[in-house]
């Protein structure tokens, strides 16, 4: 199949056709090159992991459940290494185009799936999120992405980095599209007609540039108008820097620990981003993990405090639009700190969030979040279709 995005792993040939009737058939789906697909290596976007790593001997589950639903799967999509990153690059296979913005980097880590379905080579793809990487994708590439409770869908046969934040989400160009997946992996059906009572997170929109917020207060006063009430709201007592570093803290030490056994086995190839990830990471210890359980535990009870149920967050989805390519590392750290103080709210608390492609700033896409109480995810996706415009 053509790929004029680099969207796909190079030089893989996955396809398997879904069944012939079901809620998706017709459609055509990519899967992150994280999950297992029977016969293929899974090569998580390091090539020593997939020299080191055997073929699947089966689909899984969440791949298996899409294919009986009708829906054809075409390939596999580059992510970065190992999940670790989250503006889209890989040393090795190269950066998928942003099809919306072809002079700036896609989002990651989920960056080849956004990329297929941005591009319109796939009607939708699978992603993962743990801390951002299908939310900022689905940002900085102008689609529907879904982020869903933790622990909602199940995450056998996949590659994991952490599991107290690891979810598996998926992207769309349509939200009719994004709904229809969800009914297929919830086992539910969406609302119509959306209820809800909506909080706009000050301190999160103090985050964003300024012409972000100016791009979202349009949508921002179409949601107030389909709300049964809204209010402003601070949604962290303190101050979003201490939930980023706990949750960074936590999911670092999980990381490393996910991949610790093979990287002293294998000594791999890394981009220098992600090696030097991992040797920060590796400074961490169970005392610095100890001390950032109170702060976790308080974040969870604020969000539980204030996401009663019906209740919506508005955010935005990045703090500005996809940065363009080539940046300093330093300049990456930067905007990976700011995007993380915006993902750990929901991320933190095992909450779920869409991100909707609203708006414009200096040509490129910005999004608008919507988190909601956990298991609400459809309620999500019923507002995404309602917000939105064609």
């Amino acid at each position: 199949m053509p790929d004029p995005l680099n969207a796909f792993v190079p030089g893989s040939q996955v396809y398997v056709t879904g069944a012939a009737a079901g809620p998706l058939a017709g459609l055509r789906f990519a899967a992150k090159d994280i999950f297992d697909v029977a016969g293929h290596v899974t090569g998580g976007g390091n090539p020593d992991w997939a020299r080191t790593h055997e073929p699947a001997a089966a689909h899984a589950p969440v791949v298996q459940k899409l294919l009986d639903a009708g829906a054809t799967l075409i390939g596999k999509t580059i992510t970065d290494e190992l999940t670790r990153g989250i503006l889209g690059i890989n040393a090795h296979d190269g950066t998928p185009v942003n099809p919306a913005a072809p002079n700036r980097v896609p989002g990651g880590s989920s960056s080849g799936s956004a990329s297929a379905v941005a591009g319109g080579l796939v009607d939708f793809a699978l992603g993962s999120d743990t801390g951002g990487s299908v939310r900022i994708p689905s940002s900085f590439c102008g689609i529907h992405g879904l982020r869903p409770t933790h622990g909602r869908i199940p995450l056998e046969g996949i590659l994991e980095q952490s599991a107290s934040f690891d979810t598996i989400g998926w992207f769309a160009r349509d939200p009719a599209i994004l709904a229809r997946v969800g009914a297929v992996l919830f086992d539910s059906a969406v609302e119509e007609t959306p209820a809800f009572r909506l909080l706009v997170a000050e301190d999160a929109f103090a985050v964003a540039d300024d012409t972000v917020t100016a791009a979202l207060a349009g949508p921002l006063d179409r949601l107030r108008a389909l709300a049964e009430a809204s209010e402003t709201v601070r949604v962290c007592p303190t101050d979003l820097r201490d939930w980023r570093a706990a949750m960074g803290t936590v999911q670092s030490w999980e990381a490393t620990r996910s991949f610790a056994a093979w990287v002293d086995a294998t000594n791999p190839r890394f981009g220098f981003d992600v090696a030097q990830r991992f040797f920060a990471s590796a400074t961490i210890t169970a005392a610095d993990v100890e001390a950032a359980g109170p702060v976790r535990q308080a974040h969870c009870a604020r969000m539980a405090e204030i996401m009663t149920p019906g209740t919506v967050i508005a955010l935005p989805s990045a703090p500005g639009p996809a940065p363009c390519k080539g940046l300093s590392q330093t300049d990456m750290w930067d905007v990976r700190a700011r995007i993380s103080l915006l993902t750990c709210i929901a991320g933190g608390a095992g909450l779920p969030q869409v991100s909707l492609p609203l708006e414009v700033v200096d040509g490129a896409p910005v999004g608008l979040s919507l988190i909601g109480p956990a298991g609400a995810d459809e309620k999500l996706l019923a507002c995404a279709a309602a917000l939105h415009v064609k």
